[in-house]
């Protein structure tokens, strides 16, 4: 099969995977026990990269953007110019990402080598729906866990650009604060925040999809999880750019 024939397929059966995952959602049964012990892998479990990704990056933006804007005797626009540029894109594009490498790869990995030692089998033997449960509760997780990780990496990237501020010129937290939010509206905030529930989506049902379906051994494993991360993040890319275009459509404000 050529090269074009097999990426339709490819999209074809992606497609399918995810659209039944977001039926099987909603029919009963419902794996709670098992949602809460995935949730809390995906979520408790990526935080420290998220927080010292979001505080880093903080830190260098502010330092890059007050060399600049010192030299126009701009620099009471550090705060905002941090919190618009985390808050509207930077954040959720960097969690998404950062969601990618970790929770992609991990998910692709255990389910491939599930797959490849039988215990996908096993578990339908019992007469349990692996779909429902192995890919239902981890799709549905990541979409419940997307969101409040960018909350996380805003933050922390604030708090980050007050670090190097204070440094700097020893501004007080109550002045920064003022200054970081000073003109910014609630569009700047939840339609950028709530459009990473997509990319959890996306992130989940591509590394599901790797994992459920590759049955080949240990080579297996190894290839579910590279695919799962190098193309979660392509599309996360890709279909940001279409959010934005849509967000700015929808919520004229969130473009200032």
């Amino acid at each position: 099969m050529s090269a074009i024939p097999r990426f339709f397929r490819f999209i074809g059966e992606l497609s399918h995977f995810g659209l039944r995952s977001l039926v099987e959602m909603f029919r009963p049964p419902f794996e709670l026990q098992y949602f809460l012990i995935i949730m809390y892998d995906i979520g408790y479990g990526s935080l420290p990269l998220i927080l010292a990704a979001g505080f880093s990056l903080g830190v260098v933006l502010s330092l890059h953007t007050r060399a600049i804007l010192v030299q126009f005797g701009a620099s009471a626009l550090i705060p905002s110019l941090q919190s618009g540029s985390f808050f509207v894109e930077m954040g959720p594009l960097v969690a998404g990402l950062l969601i990618a490498g970790r929770v992609g790869a991990g998910i692709g990995a255990e389910l491939a080598n599930m797959r490849a030692t039988e215990q996908i089998d096993a578990v339908e033997s019992l007469s349990i729906d692996s779909f429902k449960m192995l890919v239902v509760t981890r799709v549905l997780a990541c979409i419940i866990a997307m969101p409040l990780r960018t909350i996380f990496i805003d933050f922390a990237a604030l708090a980050g650009g007050y670090f190097a501020e204070f440094l700097k010129s020893g501004m007080s937290p109550q002045l920064y604060i003022s200054l970081a939010f000073q003109g910014m509206q609630w569009a700047n905030y939840i339609p950028p925040t709530l459009k990473t529930a997509i990319f959890g989506f996306i992130i989940a049902t591509v590394s599901c999809y790797y994992g459920f379906t590759i049955n080949e051994g240990s080579s297996g494993v190894r290839r579910a999880s590279t695919s799962s991360v190098v193309v979660s993040s392509l599309l996360i890319i890709i279909v940001d750019v279409l959010l934005v275009k849509i967000i700015f459509f929808f919520f004229p404000g969130s473009a200032a």
